[in-house]
């Protein structure tokens, strides 16, 4: 992940708005930089660039990314609360600095939520747990369309193109 090419093609408001919000915890910076090079990694290696599509690979990505960032900021700020705010501040920036269509984005949205809800009920599993989790997790992943109520999948992974 190169953090210059990455910044190039984000708009100076949001670049503004990250220097905010990494300012706001300094000391959780590194680790969800950390999270989201070793998020990259992980799924690469376990799905290669699928993980860069809009199929059940990408709902991995996006659900561990958050559980990665909430847990290890954990490590460095010892409440729940607080980091899962965390992890979604800089997942939503995210969403907001790189713009999807609507289906897509909710998609995001809700795999990131997953992730954070994973780490919620899992906070004692090892990181290697909960990539066997995730991976029987995104074998389930439910295929969504334009008229699906994401609600009804709150524990669930969702995706749109097949691999």
């Amino acid at each position: 992940m190169n953090l210059v090419a990455v910044l190039k093609r984000v708009d100076l408001k949001n670049i503004l708005k990250v220097i905010g919000i990494g300012f706001s915890r300094p000391h959780l910076v590194l680790p969800t930089v950390k999270a989201t090079k070793d998020c990259i990694a992980i799924s690469t290696q376990n799905y290669g660039k699928l993980h860069h599509k809009n199929g059940p690979a990408n709902a991995f990505r996006h659900a561990f990314w958050n559980y990665l960032i909430a847990k290890r900021c954990f490590n460095w700020h010892s409440n729940e609360k607080t980091v899962l705010a965390w992890a979604k501040k800089v997942t939503d920036w995210h969403e907001d600095s790189f713009p999807n269509q609507p289906l897509p984005r909710a998609m995001d949205l809700h795999n990131n939520e997953v992730g954070r809800l994973v780490f919620t009920q899992h906070l004692l599993k090892s990181e290697q747990e909960i990539v066997a989790l995730m991976k029987e997790m995104t074998s389930e992943s439910i295929k969504i369309d334009t008229n699906t109520d994401l609600s009804e999948y709150k524990n669930r992974m969702v995706h749109i193109l097949e691999q």
